[in-house]
């Protein structure tokens, strides 16, 4: 839901929702609905069910409870055939805040034309958004253009803490890592392909500060790296280790 949707005490469902309200859920005159827009949940009773949109009036305005005070980014490398889904849909339900493809020396599958990236966005974008009105999200997660290895250092080394599974690296954990940065509020996770990382690459993203970590003694798929990462940051620093309030 757009801001731009909200207004004079009304909110306007239009396009997709409309779409699945008229005719997936048979809304009808007086039903109650909870929109969510903006971190907050708008309590709503239709008003008004037209050709292409439904009208709405708010009748209660809370906070959304949902989204953690940790924005983690997942900076992914792009992944063979459809995986990158599976990782869009997962990490959304687990709390990340915005997740980046980078194109890696390693990665198999490539990006050739802007027409493909654009259409390969509006799919990822569409799956961000499903995942996040399933699990009741505050906001929808936002999904980037494709970016450099290079350009994704950069920006990641801009989070109070940044990290890079890798895996030759035994010593150092997420857990030896995160009890110097309890209380932080941004936090970056870089992923490889399939093939993984070239060392080069792990060494230009030490050079800006990211720290390198173990998952542990297997070696994770790129799918399922990213999900533990995330989901061990959210517990350690986030909210996944708390109960409701």
């Amino acid at each position: 839901m757009k801001e731009s949707q909200i207004g004079d005490g009304r909110v306007n469902i239009i396009e997709e929702d409309f779409q699945h309200l008229k005719k997936v859920l048979r809304a009808q005159i007086k039903d109650e609905l909870t929109v969510c827009c903006g971190g907050f949940d708008y309590t709503v009773e239709i008003e008004e069910i037209k050709n292409s949109s439904i009208v709405c009036v708010i009748t209660d305005i809370n906070k959304n409870y949902t989204e953690s005070s940790l924005k983690v980014t997942l900076f992914q490398g792009l992944p063979k055939s459809d995986k990158m889904e599976l990782i869009i849909q997962k990490c959304v339900e687990l709390g990340v805040w915005e997740i980046v493809p980078v194109m890696t020396e390693r990665c198999v599958s490539r990006i050739n034309t802007d027409k493909d990236a654009q259409n390969k966005l509006a799919r990822w974008q569409k799956i961000a958004r499903e995942a996040a009105k399933q699990c009741n999200r505050g906001i929808i997660p936002n999904i980037h253009y494709p970016i450099t290895f290079k350009e994704a250092v950069e920006m990641a080394s801009q989070a109070e803490l940044s990290v890079i599974p890798y895996e030759k690296e035994s010593a150092v954990g997420l857990k030896n890592v995160v009890a110097r940065y309890q209380g932080i509020t941004s936090g970056s996770i870089i992923i490889g392909p399939e093939g993984g990382f070239e060392e080069k690459e792990v060494k230009m993203a030490e050079d800006r500060g990211v720290k390198k970590i173990s998952l542990g003694p297997r070696i994770l798929r790129t799918e399922t790296a990213g999900m533990v990462s995330l989901s061990l940051m959210m517990y350690e620093l986030g909210d996944v280790s708390n109960g409701r309030t």
